[in-house]
């Protein structure tokens, strides 16, 4: 058997990676979340370890409140930082092989192609800037592989699809930007492609590193919310509006598409089409 730790287990990935993880009978999965395991507390986080041996750790803790990050930056670090930091020492330790999930917000949005996994990084939000942090604890981490994903939505947990579906039905209108152009990714997706990764993992060894990963394609905020009310029937009209109508205390990437062809080729990984995805979460919800 082997066996995982999923921490942020209550979020929206480790929640679907609960879902997901019943198709594979050679894992043994402890699921914990901040209740169960503080992992901002050295002394819990020593003694938890010193007890329990895992093969992996796939860590879903974050501090995602992005905005909120901008008036508490202390809390961001210490968990997008401090935390990948800390688990990565313990991997070191134990031999233990670490799965770290980070995000598209440490890129700047400023380029125009698709973003590969060694382009440059500059965050451009104290969330960007905490997440890039905890990369950087890790990055000639042996035992450390980090996954950015975007724009992650769900069944599980508050995401732009649960928050459009419930909005279509308070309001006739909606003004939904256009211009941050980028791709979604259904959280169950990406819960199958870390563990196709353990698998993959097992058979012909680790591949640590930094790897993207989104569902398949570009679009717009504006084209998301149009689908989701397509799919959906909802009669609410969706506006297009620019970001400088609707500012928010964090700045976003204004693009964030990434390349995937590494993560494709080295696991083996097939990517769903965006829409495809949004269809089976809508029909699941």
């Amino acid at each position: 058997m082997i066996r995982i730790l999923v921490t942020g287990s209550n979020g929206q990935l480790g929640s679907a990676i609960k879902q997901e993880s019943t198709d594979f009978e050679n894992l043994e999965i402890t699921f914990v979340d901040v209740q169960e395991l503080d992992l901002t507390n050295d002394q819990s986080v020593n003694q938890h370890f010193a007890i329990n041996r895992y093969d992996y750790i796939i860590n879903c803790a974050a501090f995602t409140a992005v905005d909120q990050a901008e008036k508490n930056p202390e809390d961001a670090f210490a968990v997008n930082a401090a935390v990948p930091e800390r688990l990565g020492a313990i991997c070191q330790i134990y031999s233990t092989r670490l799965i770290h999930i980070s995000t598209d917000y440490v890129f700047s949005g400023n380029d125009s192609a698709p973003y590969v996994e060694d382009d440059v990084t500059d965050a451009v939000s104290i969330y960007g800037k905490s997440k890039l942090e905890g990369e950087k604890a890790l990055c000639s981490n042996s035992n450390a592989l980090i996954i950015r994903t975007s724009w992650l939505y769900g069944e599980f947990g508050n995401n732009f699809l649960k928050t459009m579906i419930r909005l279509s039905k308070e309001r006739t209108e909606l003004g939904v930007v256009f211009d941050q152009i980028g791709c979604p990714t259904y959280a169950v997706d990406l819960a199958s492609a870390i563990l196709i990764i353990i698998d993959e993992s097992e058979k012909k060894g680790f591949n640590p590193g930094v790897y993207h990963y989104s569902n398949e394609g570009v679009c717009s905020w504006y084209d998301f919310a149009t689908e989701i009310m397509k799919e959906t029937n909802s009669e609410c009209i969706v506006h297009p509006i620019r970001t400088s109508e609707y500012p928010l205390p964090a700045k976003r990437p204004q693009y964030s598409v990434f390349d995937k062809k590494k993560i494709k080729s080295t696991f083996g990984i097939s990517i769903p089409y965006w829409r495809d995805s949004l269809l089976k979460a809508i029909q699941n919800l």
